[in-house]
């Protein structure tokens, strides 16, 4: 399945599969591929949850206000970001030239320093841009997947035993669907959304 195919078919599926499983390597895989996702100064600051037991899926079910499909799919994953992740931003450039890293590194602790808003946003940008990769991934594989934000955070966030300094961006279950989505209700005109250099 192509790039482009994939964006056609990706629907959020409300009823999974629950006896499907995935395969470590398939999990690897769709992991592997999303850490390929661009972050802002290769911080690659998102943070994965990568919740496949089946008490574990109960638990954020329950904080999911019951909907199903996040115990029935294969796998859910919960999708963080450190909020904090330019303080290391050593860690991110450790194999470039010395000359690249003289220039980056004081750059991202002088960007993102002291910034909460902004350290806010970038993880919430992170998390955007990498669930659709997820997603796209997991289509291009033949699963089916649902983004997710109604949900308790604070339950989440004491399921999952969330470290401070860490953000929650949404659920994504993955996994087989047994039925597909509903039919699209259709997107707005084109041209009430997009518009040639100036609104």
């Amino acid at each position: 399945m192509n790039t482009l195919q994939a964006i056609r078919e990706r629907r959020s599926i409300k009823h999974f599969d629950p006896e499907h499983q995935l395969s470590n390597s398939e999990i690897n895989s769709l992991m592997e591929h999303a850490l390929l996702s661009p972050t802002s100064f290769n911080m690659q600051n998102w943070r994965f949850v990568i919740v496949t037991d089946s008490t574990q899926k109960e638990k954020l079910k329950a904080a999911a206000y019951g909907q199903a499909q996040v115990a029935d799919a294969a796998v859910t994953l919960v999708l963080c970001a450190h909020l904090k992740a330019h303080e290391q931003a050593e860690r991110y450039w450790n194999q470039a030239p010395e000359s690249v890293q003289k220039a980056i590194v004081p750059m991202i602790h002088q960007f993102y320093s002291n910034k909460p808003e902004l350290q806010h946003d970038e993880a919430l940008r992170s998390i955007g841009i990498v669930s659709q990769t997820l997603m796209l991934a997991a289509k291009a594989m033949g699963y089916d997947s649902c983004p997710m934000i109604g949900f308790d955070s604070k339950q989440v966030a004491e399921i999952i035993q969330l470290p401070p300094d860490h953000e929650i961006g949404m659920l994504l279950p993955i996994g087989k669907a047994l039925k597909p989505a509903s039919p699209r209700s259709g997107p707005l005109p084109m041209d009430e959304l997009c518009y040639r250099e100036h609104f």
